[in-house]
């Protein structure tokens, strides 16, 4: 007696609901440049390697930690106050070390513009809050 052979059935593949959503991702080229400015040495690629996925995972956390902090305040939105406890709780800002302090130091003059406010002729305050 012949057996009557029954096609297999294969699933079929759903191209974009199989594939993760990837997350964003900071420039290999940022991190290196921002790092290459701290370290002035070469740094070989493997040392590279562990760096890019160190710098990954603390900006991870550290964004984690800041939606924490504003969604414990009730708010939505993450605004300066929020970073400021958060890099108290690290040890970057201190009574003797103020953030305006590291603003200063480790931002070009454009950006301070941005985040310090400056008294400007007319009694103007720049940024307005």
């Amino acid at each position: 007696p012949l057996q009557v052979l029954q096609p297999k059935t294969v699933p079929k593949r759903l191209g974009a609901s199989q594939r993760k959503p990837r997350e964003p991702q900071i420039p290999r080229s940022l991190i290196k440049e921002i790092f290459s400015h701290f370290v002035k040495m070469p740094v070989t690629r493997d040392a590279f390697k562990i760096v890019e996925k160190c710098s990954e995972r603390y900006f991870k956390q550290l964004s984690d930690d800041l939606e924490a902090y504003s969604h414990h305040a009730g708010r939505r939105t993450v605004e300066m106050a929020d970073l400021e406890v958060l890099m108290r709780r690290q040890g970057l800002v201190t009574d003797k070390m103020p953030l305006n302090v590291l603003i200063e130091r480790y931002l070009p003059l454009e950006y301070r513009k941005l985040l310090i406010p400056v008294a400007m002729s007319g009694n103007k305050v720049i940024p307005c809050k």
